[in-house]
């Protein structure tokens, strides 16, 4: 059973390459904020609206 812990729906700010082989997707919103890599090619960029779920999974 998974428990949500956080959920962020906010607009990009931040896209960057990481070595040609990663994006780095950052935003802020309120308390929250976030900074992941994806794997390059997800064609996000910044000003995109995306949404992060944090779930505790047993």
């Amino acid at each position: 059973m998974a428990v949500k812990i956080a959920e962020i729906v906010e607009t990009l700010e931040f896209v960057s390459d990481i070595d040609g082989v990663k994006d780095c997707l950052m935003a802020q919103q309120g308390e929250y904020w976030f900074n992941i890599d994806v794997s390059k090619g997800s064609g996000l960029k910044a000003g995109d609206k995306v949404r992060v779920i944090v779930e505790r999974v047993d």
